[in-house]
């Protein structure tokens, strides 16, 4: 506009603060047991998943991700969870982690990993869980088999272990 009213509004946009963004996608065994993958590049095990891409919606992220990661397409079940995370060392900016539904796997026949990237896959009981994954992400995976259950999804803000 002439009036300078849309520079405002774009400079208005530009100036608020900005964060990551993460989808992963819960898959169970038939027996329940919780399926995580090992990322070369960390020391902890994970759910299926990743960052975002730039202005990609959670669901479509959580899908790709899973199919880059363990060789099949999904379409994602129900958000399970929503946690909120604060800058920490060299990640500058919050980040929020979006859990979908994978739904239940028989028994992994159809996973073919990613070698770039992942070194191993293997399903833990929930109790298990704690053995291979840090703190927040046991939390939040209580929270993920919780809400499947529940049928209501989660918030976890940061700092929530259990």
């Amino acid at each position: 506009m002439a009036d300078g009213t849309l520079l405002a509004e774009a400079d208005w946009y530009a100036s608020l603060a900005t964060m990551f963004g993460a989808a992963a996608a819960l898959f169970t065994d038939p027996g329940g047991r919780v399926l995580l993958v090992k990322p070369n590049y960390r020391e902890h095990w994970s759910l299926p998943g990743g960052i975002l891409e730039h202005g990609e919606a959670p669901d479509v992220g959580c899908a790709r991700e899973v199919e880059e990661e363990l060789g099949f397409a999904i379409v994602p079940g129900p958000l399970l969870v929503v946690g909120w995370t604060g800058p920490e060392g060299v990640r500058p900016r919050p980040i929020v982690h979006f859990v979908f539904d994978g739904g239940v796997l028989a028994d992994g026949s159809e996973i073919v990993l990613q070698e770039s990237e992942l070194d191993d896959w293997l399903f833990v009981s929930p109790g298990e869980t704690g053995r291979y994954l840090p703190s927040f992400m046991t939390a939040r995976v209580a929270a993920a088999l919780a809400a499947r259950e529940s049928g209501c999804a989660v918030y976890l803000p940061a700092g929530v272990d259990s």
